[in-house]
């Protein structure tokens, strides 16, 4: 028995395509999902970029911002290093007696054996024997790097102003452009995707790329443009200096690349992991009280741990890995800086430097291994962002629903005749679920449909919906064939009560009025009337303007269904869908709804998707599906006296006993 359920279970999951049991259809898992490392740092990183191009005129302004601020900060040193020089030349002419000149001055150390001090002296300018510092002089210098640095520092400012302005407008069209996006996605691409790994691409994701850019942006130009300006002032002041300091690039360069490498696939696997952890979450939240039901607790816990875990090890890792740059990088600079700094004692020895260019060159070495520093220290942020872009991009990127018909067709007189001619479907290729299926509803009739799970039900009229295409045939309305309708035209005509009900945050008025906006409050009130949602809404404290909150917990499952199918009355459709709609309504409820479902069904074609038979006694047309075909149609009573599927079906849920061969046979068409 065990074997035989077994190979019924997977030959039905191979007909409709594994997790497929809320709709019907298979996740298509492929879609949209993270590869586990990145797919293309430079594309990515240029692909963010991109996202600023409506910013264009902003960012140039930063950019000729920053390079007013980085060629100010690039000057101060050496303006600072000319009031070194008045220091010190200060001080050797307050050593040389007045009246000789410093010609003289240095022939004397000359005559005397001090040669080296004789070249220092010899290299100095505005010395004057007698004197100490021109604190004139210096005060003008020193006034003169204040305001330089005064200046540089409001365009940083206003460059940082702008720039930050520009960052938040663009994710806020990134945000905008992934909505717009979820709502030209098929169905087939949700029912691949997690919840929780979803909504962390379009949250956590992109809160991911924002703080990135606004983090590291504004840092990146600074720090490419300072390092092009140090460059070359160090140049100007010294080649060999310069030289000695440039050695640092190609080493800083193999330094990051080589750990960089190593930790991006890690900060992928991060937010991979970060949508899995959301996912379980989510879906243990969701379901929290069949958790609890059945004790699964324990393996929630340890479901959770073990993602948790994951996510751990990878956030380590790539925290880490990216980490060691900083301390690299200062080593490396310090290195740089000890080599400057005696390559430069010499030469102010030997005369060929004035002290106060050493004194900016040590400047500059500490300027130009900063952004260098600056940079690696962002290289986690960076990478982490490009991870995170690339997940928003593949969303962004998903194949989308087949487009509208450039000319639609409008019917102006609808009716509800449907019909299906040679229709096929297939969920996967090579695996069909429904063939060659041919079906005529007349407008005004209700035709219930029932079968095994994973014989077609649900699909069926989720084709009618167009949320799936078909792989051949064509499905008609009042004769129109759907694909020459906009989806919302299709749709509006449509009404539709599934077995999960589905109200928002809101009051009990503004779930009902959801199914056609601008209704009056009166309609309203009648439509929740005809459904006997009056009834308990008036024991509610504030009546129609109960406000429920996100899981509708404060009321009953079925008084949840009974605003959905007060919903599904406003809507005043042409044809109407019930998938199993009336499950989770009591008894005597359920008589009372099924009188307003026949008011409601007068004048509309009515698919109606059931399991309690109690609910299609009265159903214009029955059809019995087994993967994907119809094996039986007919009235209740004309299915009956057939003796087949169907009157098994009846046997089994209305005869006191059946017998074991009636009861496999019925087991196939539940």
């Amino acid at each position: 028995m065990s074997e035989l359920g077994t190979a019924e279970e997977r030959a039905a999951k191979e007909r409709r395509g594994p997790g497929s049991a809320h709709r019907g259809g298979p996740p298509h898992a492929a879609i949209g999902l993270p590869a586990d490392t990145s797919q293309d740092f430079v594309a990515g990183a240029r692909r963010i970029l991109g996202l600023l191009r409506p910013e264009r005129l902003v960012v140039w302004t930063t950019v000729v911002l920053a390079v007013g601020s980085v060629v100010l900060n690039a000057i101060g040193p050496k303006v600072l290093g000319r009031a070194t020089d008045l220091v010190f030349a200060g001080s050797f002419g307050r050593q040389i007696p007045a009246g000789v000149s410093q010609e003289q001055a240095v022939e004397q150390l000359r005559a005397r054996g001090e040669d080296r001090v004789a070249d220092v002296l010899a290299a100095m300018d505005h010395v004057v024997p007698g004197q100490g510092v021109d604190t004139g002089a210096l005060g003008r210098v020193l006034l003169g790097v204040l305001a330089i640095y005064v200046v540089a520092a409001v365009l940083q400012l206003v460059q940082g102003r702008l720039l930050t302005g520009a960052v938040n407008r663009t994710i806020y069209r990134l945000r905008e452009d992934v909505e717009d996006k979820l709502h030209r996605l098929p169905l087939p691409y949700f029912d691949g995707q997690p919840r929780g790994e979803l909504l962390s691409r379009v949250t956590n994701d992109i809160d991911n790329v924002a703080q990135s850019l606004q983090q590291t942006l504004s840092q990146l130009l600074t720090a490419l443009l300072t390092v092009v300006a140090v460059v070359s002032m160090m140049l100007w002041i010294s080649p060999l200096l310069a030289l000695v300091a440039l050695v640092t690039i190609p080493v800083t360069m193999l330094v990051t690349a080589a750990i960089g490498k190593r930790s991006q696939r890690h900060f992928v696997q991060q937010w991979k992991s970060t949508g899995e952890v959301n996912a379980v979450v989510e879906e243990t939240f969701t379901g929290h009280e069949l958790v609890k039901v059945f004790g699964r607790q324990e393996q929630s816990a340890r479901d959770f741990a073990v993602k948790n875990d994951e996510l751990h090890h990878a956030s380590f890792r790539a925290s880490f890995i990216s980490g060691v740059i900083m301390p690299t990088m200062m080593f490396i600079g310090n290195l740089n800086y000890v080599a400057i700094a005696v390559v430069g004692g010499l030469r102010v020895a030997s005369g060929t430097m004035s002290l106060g260019d050493v004194q900016a060159f040590i400047q500059y070495s500490r300027q130009f291994t900063q952004p260098l520093t600056q940079v690696a220290s962002m290289a986690n942020l960076v990478q982490s962002g490009v991870a995170s872009a690339e997940r928003v991009f593949a969303v962004l990127d998903a194949p989308e629903q087949e487009p509208e018909a450039r000319t639609p067709t409008r019917i102006e007189d609808p009716h509800g005749r449907v019909a299906f001619e040679d229709v096929s479907f297939s969920y996967t290729p090579g695996t069909p679920l429904i063939e060659h299926l041919d079906l005529v509803v007349e407008p005004g009739q209700t035709v219930a449909i029932v079968g095994p799970t994973g014989a077609g039900k649900t699909t069926l009229v989720n084709l009618v919906l167009r949320f799936y295409e078909l792989d051949g045939g064509r499905i008609t309305l009042d004769g129109v064939d759907i694909t020459e309708l906009t989806r919302t035209g299709l749709r509006s005509r449509i009404g539709m009560v599934l077995q999960d009900t589905w109200l928002f945050a809101g009051t009990i008025r503004e779930n009902i009025a959801y199914g056609r906006p601008g209704a009056s409050d009166e309609e309203v009130l009648e439509a929740a009337r005809a459904t006997f949602v009056d009834r308990f809404v008036h024991a509610l404290p504030d009546g129609y303007d109960t406000v429920l909150d996100a899981e509708a917990g404060n009321l009953s499952a079925g008084e949840r269904q009974l605003v959905t199918i007060a919903r599904a009355f406003l809507a005043q459709p042409s044809l109407l869908i019930l998938d199993e709609a009336t499950s989770s309504v009591d008894t005597r409820t359920e008589l009372l709804v099924q009188q307003a479902m026949a008011a409601l069904r007068s004048d509309r074609t009515s698919f109606v998707i059931a399991h309690r038979l109690s609910t299609i006694r009265d159903a214009d047309l029955i059809l019995v599906m087994e993967e994907g075909r119809i094996v039986e149609q007919g009235s209740h009573a004309e299915l009956l006296a057939a003796g087949g599927a169907f009157a098994a079906l009846y046997a089994a849920q209305f005869s006191g006993a059946v017998d074991p061969d009636a009861a496999m046979g019925a087991g196939s068409a539940v």
